[in-house]
């Protein structure tokens, strides 16, 4: 196995879990910085059956950039905003970036909606690509339960 079984797990949940219309949320203060490395994840985002739903700065890069998304105001910025979006099941994925004191509070708070609503939440770039491939391989491949001993035969 290329990932960790955590990993694959997770995963196996997010896919069991997905519905017609899945979406991730993104607020990416990395993708200002690494602008292609963002863009190259959102299109596998995309690729997977995602939509991206991104605050203004982010869509915007990702629009600069070829990378359809739709916006969403940050928990400051007034609603309807991420946490309506979470709270009515529109997410599945959080991708959460921030940077900053407002966002960093604004974060707390979608990080506590996750947890109530169960959500895998990524708070870098790295972690976004490791669930991308994990998605990936779990869309591809059917992961059977087993028993120790077969790991090892």
């Amino acid at each position: 196995m290329p990932f960790k079984p955590a990993a694959y797990r997770r995963a196996a949940q997010v896919v069991e879990e997905l519905p017609r219309d899945i979406s991730t949320y993104g607020s990416a203060k990395e993708l200002e910085m690494l602008p292609a490395i963002g863009e190259a994840i959102a299109k596998k985002i995309i690729a997977l059956g995602f939509n991206i739903l991104a605050t203004r700065g982010t869509a915007k890069i990702l629009a600069e950039n070829g990378v359809a998304c739709a916006s969403v105001h940050k928990v400051s910025e007034g609603r309807p905003h991420i946490l309506d979006k979470i709270q009515d099941k529109q997410i599945q994925w959080i991708v959460n970036t921030s940077l900053g004191t407002r966002t960093t509070e604004d974060a707390y708070t979608i990080r506590r909606a996750a947890l109530n609503y169960h959500l895998p939440y990524t708070t870098t770039i790295a972690g976004a690509e490791s669930m991308v491939k994990a998605i990936g391989t779990m869309q591809q491949e059917s992961m059977e339960p087993k028993s120790v001993q077969e790991y090892f035969e």
